[in-house]
């Protein structure tokens, strides 16, 4: 129990059975996960804690008797407005942090997977850098500082405008500074909260999903931090020295960027070398290493700054910030070239896996290339509406500046484009696919409800319908791979803007499309991705005042936030770091008390139990029953995550509980579904021994019509969960008479 934990009160009975839920993402609170008023915190803290009914309740004990006790863990994720707005904006660093762990189960595929997006990490980070000095440099201190008719009635920026370039350089490139030290101090921040518990000494399971939260994130992190932290710098310096040397390149300039290209050099090198970063213990010489990369970085930003002050030129300024545009499209090229290496290390693991389905193990590059896609979209957006501000507040009515980088305009039409050719194909795919999912639903609902009261058609169709609309989740990852071919495509055509033309140019000369059109699908596409920007905000703003709100938000951080960060360090911290190991402990308490535990988990809770279960020594795990419900472990993680969820892993599971375990799902569901077989209960099995007994489908709903006392017929419950069902309760008495049947350890003094 942590130093804040409240007091134990009432201690466990020996030879009991305690029923510990273990919610799924954005949970209301215990009280709703325990369906009881009042509720005592045991254990934990306020940021995730176990908790249980308080005594003297009328009800305070579960079915056959079982001790109720609940483990909330959401407030570990996204516990206030301030942390979850960070994470809107912290998006594409999270999202690459998933795609990492969706690596192929293949060992050897796994070894390049890794480097290859550690180093499109480093393109991540280098392009938000790049972003700021779009607008604080190439918007502000070069464009509109040359032109009067920017600056004036503006004195945020006039008193700036008569310096000298070389100044104003220097001194806005403290906004980019300030950036880079922002995000630094972020990164260092909320990682101290998950410390509070540590992962245990050995491990129980030599399966790879059994290392999250088993492992100390924070060397890795550190190093990997202090890499970055020097990229971001190093990308400064070249932008400066770019512009520095196209108005003559003296030798010390042409130093400083051989200095700064080496720099960067060096951090790619780094981040691909396993010895230096994936070793998790603390090691003061590869610390050592990567600290001194970073300290040459800054070192290097201040010489640079001094030599621009030192060694003045004769600037020329007109149009864009020089170099600054072929920076930049270089940068959406490496983009477009790591997800191509990508792909080819995914088709190659194909070709020599080819009984494998082929969606599987390419939610890595799908994942990747919408982090790469968004981390554009977000850059693009950011510098053009900062155009749109300086120019349309001039005193003038003609344009002033000349605006952004044209690699910005062809991001944002490669975005969009990828954005409308998915969804117009998730449109197509809907439609052509729906005649079969609905014959598929109007077969479950003929052998649920064989005959059927001619008053209950409408609702039939309602059933039939949310089995349909639950089966259109099977299409998800062939849709998400489409995406990630379109932005890979997308980010390949930036290379046009090299040869300086803009993208309506092109179009109308080779394909014949009015330029016009082209120019309102790039607007257009700017726009909508603002709106996304906004709605995110918004969403964040609201997201602790109203449970819609917080149920849609919580989603992504939770399951995104589930695993430990190993490819970018500026990504939200792994919640599970603390909560696998701390349920871990927590069981091992219960059982060598001389109790049993019915470990019960929730749709992405049962993940949570999943790990937990691995990581339990056999003396404690002999003593465990495990319930799952609505659970994604099969449907979603076993296709998104093959190398840590696979078949082996589940039956690992199963063979550590002694096959004491339920999974219940339904049709209706569209997240959770089975985990061996799919079959009814008046069926054969389609798996044979003990994960025969395992799935349990419940009917759903229970019935067409209102009953008896009340004017509606019984809900269509798909995704919730089933604690107050009757299926629950006999899953519990099941897996309860089997724990007791088996006798305990002692109790511990």
């Amino acid at each position: 129990m942590s130093a804040g934990a409240a007091p134990p009160g009432r201690p466990v009975v020996p030879g009991g059975v305690v029923e510990l839920r273990v919610h799924g993402v954005s949970s209301a609170g215990a009280a709703q996960v325990l369906e009881r008023p009042l509720v005592r915190q045991v254990a934990g803290d306020r940021n995730a804690g176990f908790y249980r009914p308080r005594p003297g309740h009328a009800d305070e004990h579960g079915a056959d008797g079982v001790t109720l006790e609940a483990y909330q863990w959401n407030d570990l994720p996204s516990g206030t407005v301030t942390r979850t707005l960070s994470l809107l904006f912290l998006l594409p660093f999270m999202l690459l942090n998933v795609a990492v762990w969706m690596r192929p189960g293949d060992r050897s595929a796994g070894t390049l997977v890794r480097p290859l997006c550690r180093v499109f990490g480093l393109s991540l980070t280098a392009l938000y850098v790049l972003a700021v000095v779009g607008v604080a440099l190439d918007l502000v201190a070069w464009q509109c500082m040359s032109a009067t008719a920017c600056t004036s009635d503006r004195d945020w920026l006039s008193w700036l405008g008569g310096r000298p370039v070389e100044v104003r350089l220097v001194v806005l490139a403290l906004a980019p500074v300030a950036a880079i030290c922002l995000i630094w101090w972020g990164a260092t921040r909320p990682g101290r909260s998950f410390t509070a518990l540590r992962a245990p000494e050995r491990a129980a399971s030599t399966h790879p999903l059994s290392t999250v939260g088993q492992w100390d994130a924070e060397p890795l992190m550190g190093r990997l931090r202090s890499i970055h932290v020097a990229a971001a710098f190093a990308t400064l310096d070249v932008s400066l020295l770019a512009a520095r040397a196209a108005q003559g390149a003296p030798a010390m300039t042409v130093a400083l960027l051989v200095a700064a290209g080496a720099v960067l050099t060096a951090c790619v090198v780094l981040v691909c070398a396993p010895a230096l970063i994936d070793r998790a213990p603390a090691d003061p010489r590869r610390d050592t290493v990567a600290r001194a990369v970073r300290t040459v970085a800054i070192g290097l930003t201040l010489v640079v700054g001094g030599h621009l002050l030192l060694a003045p030129a004769r600037w020329r300024p007109d149009g864009g910030l020089p170099g600054y545009g072929s920076t930049l499209t270089w940068m959406f090229v490496g983009h477009a070239g790591l997800l191509a290496a990508l792909a080819a290390v995914l088709l190659w693991h194909r070709f020599r896996r080819p009984g494998r389905r082929p969606p599987a193990g390419l939610g890595v590059l799908a994942v990747a290339a919408a982090a790469g896609g968004l981390a554009v979209a977000y850059s693009a957006e950011l510098v053009h509406r900062a155009a749109d501000v300086l120019d349309r507040d001039a005193t003038t009515g003609g344009a002033v500046i000349a605006g952004p980088a044209r690699a910005y305009t062809w991001a944002i039409y490669g975005f969009f484009r990828a954005l409308l050719v998915t969804v117009v194909v998730a449109v197509l795919v809907a439609l052509l696919s729906r005649p079969g999912r609905r014959r598929a639903a109007a077969a479950i609902v003929a052998r649920d409800f064989p005959s059927p009261p001619a008053e209950a058609a409408p609702r039939l169709r309602q059933v039939r319908t949310a089995i349909v609309r639950a089966r259109f989740t099977d299409l998800l990852v062939p849709l998400t791979v489409l995406f990630a071919v379109l932005a890979g495509i997308g980010a390949a055509t930036t290379a046009m803007a090299l040869l300086r033309p803009a993208p309506g140019e092109v179009l109308e000369r080779h394909a014949h499309v009015p330029a016009g059109l082209v120019a309102f699908g790039i607007g257009a596409g700017g726009y909508a991705v603002s709106a996304a920007v906004l709605g995110l905000v918004v969403a964040g703003i609201f997201a602790y005042r109203s449970a819609g709100f917080r149920h849609h938000v919580g989603v992504l951080w939770d399951l995104a936030t589930f695993w430990p960060r190993a490819a970018h360090p500026f990504a939200p911290p792994c919640y599970a770091e603390r909560a696998v190991p701390e349920l871990a402990r927590r069981i091992t308490f219960l059982v060598e008390s001389g109790n049993g535990v019915l470990l019960a988990g929730y749709s992405h809770g049962s993940v949570l139990v999943a790990a937990t279960v691995l990581q339990l020594p056999p003396e404690v795990s002999d003593r465990v029953a495990l319930l799952t419900y609505s659970s994604p472990l099969r449907r979603l993680y076993a296709r998104l995550f093959p190398a840590y969820v696979d078949d082996a892993v589940l039956r690992e599971i199963g063979d550590r509980v002694g096959w004491r375990w339920r999974n219940l799902w339904r049709d209706t569901d569209p997240v959770g579904d089975w985990v061996f077989s799919a079959h009814r209960p008046d069926a054969p099995a389609a798996v044979p021994g003990p994960p025969a007994g395992v799935d349990r489908r419940l009917r759903d709903p229970d019935g067409l019509l209102a009953p008896p006392g009340d004017s509606v017929p019984p809900p269509i419950k798909g995704h919730w969960p089933c604690e107050s069902e009757r299926s629950y309760t006999e899953a519990v008495r099941d897996l309860t008479g089997l724990l007791r049947a088996r006798p305990g350890p002692p109790s511990g003094p």
